[in-house]
């Protein structure tokens, strides 16, 4: 039995393919089962894998039973034997330490840690994956996934390492709700995993145009906010505090609209004089006034950064925390 198994979920990925799996053929560490689940592709995806099983048996190849990423990673999971588990894209690429990299974090944490490393795009396309990569860098230096848990995925969908144990602890790729990398994100929280940050750089990731999370509803950013804010109110809302939403512009309507489909009741205030007073989605917009910090709960729901700043910076004069006190949805 090997000791970590590599799932990848495989659709039309033909072009990147054969890179994708020579980069995890040359790992340093090589203890290790690749199992690609084929999703219906109609390139020559199966044939490249099914070339590389034939060479080496660490490569398996399955076709999915079902339709879709979340049915492709259960099958793949089915078929795994190895006590550590991590998932990989089929059109990106290892570094060559990427695996012993993350399985020697791992390790020295010991259960009850997700092993997550730095990551590095190429052939980028526009700078919003570029400002991705930087901040999720910046996580991984300053340690501090959890405090920023509601702003975009913490963890890289293809860049994690799991003891076998923890993941059916949390449901592994049991779950239907995608986006299923950020479901999962949330989940791995939920279930008290700490995590265990590699400062070298652990995943190349390819941006194109055909990147499912460019091209597929299912990564639209319409599904992130419902996502968000039901995961905040199963893990961090605080029914002892007041909810307060500052911001009545275009995304604070969003998570107000958000908020009152959960049935989660909130004080909307603003600083913009002219909506003041006014009733939006059958709520009264108030001046804006940050209690102290044993009175509330504090959502940020303003989209220019300079004001994110000023209002994390009263926020923390007032000793409010960020990801327990207040939060930052994007």
């Amino acid at each position: 039995m090997s000791k970590v198994s590599i799932i990848i979920p495989c659709k039309n990925a033909a072009e990147f393919l054969y890179e994708t799996l020579l980069s995890i053929r040359n790992q340093s560490f090589i203890d290790w089962e690749c199992i690609i689940v084929d999703d219906h592709s109609t390139d020559n995806s199966l044939e490249i894998v099914n070339e590389f099983a034939a060479e080496d048996a660490r490569f398996q190849s399955f076709k999915n039973a079902g339709v879709g990423v979340i049915h492709a990673l259960q099958c793949g999971y089915k078929h795994s034997t190895s006590t550590i588990i991590t998932r990989m894209d089929a059109d990106d690429l290892m570094p060559v330490n990427k695996l012993s990299n993350l399985l020697k974090a791992l390790e020295e944490k010991g259960k009850g840690y997700v092993a997550t490393g730095k990551v590095k795009y190429f052939d980028t396309l526009g700078e919003g994956f570029e400002n991705y990569e930087r901040w999720l860098n910046k996580l991984i230096d300053e340690d501090s996934h959890r405090a920023h848990l509601y702003k975009e995925c913490v963890i890289a969908s293809p860049n994690w390492m799991l003891y076998r144990e923890d993941f059916e602890r949390i449901g592994a790729f049991d779950s239907a709700i995608y986006p299923e990398d950020y479901e999962l994100v949330f989940r791995m929280f939920s279930g008290g995993l700490k995590v265990a940050a590699v400062t070298e750089v652990t995943h190349l990731w390819r941006d194109h145009e055909q990147r499912a999370s460019r091209v597929s509803p299912l990564y639209a950013a319409n599904t992130f906010l419902p996502l968000k804010l039901s995961w905040l109110q199963k893990l961090n809302r605080d029914e002892t505090k007041k909810l307060i939403l500052l911001g009545a512009g275009k995304k604070g309507k969003a998570i107000a609209k958000e908020l009152k489909r959960l049935g989660m009741e909130f004080i909307w205030q603003t600083n913009n004089p002219k909506k003041i007073g006014h009733f939006i989605y059958e709520v009264e917009v108030q001046a804006q006034h940050i209690p102290e910090k044993t009175d509330a709960q504090v959502l940020l729901g303003v989209s220019s950064p300079s004001e994110v700043s000023e209002l994390e910076e009263e926020l923390s004069a007032k000793e409010f925390d960020l990801g327990e006190d207040y939060f930052v949805v994007v």
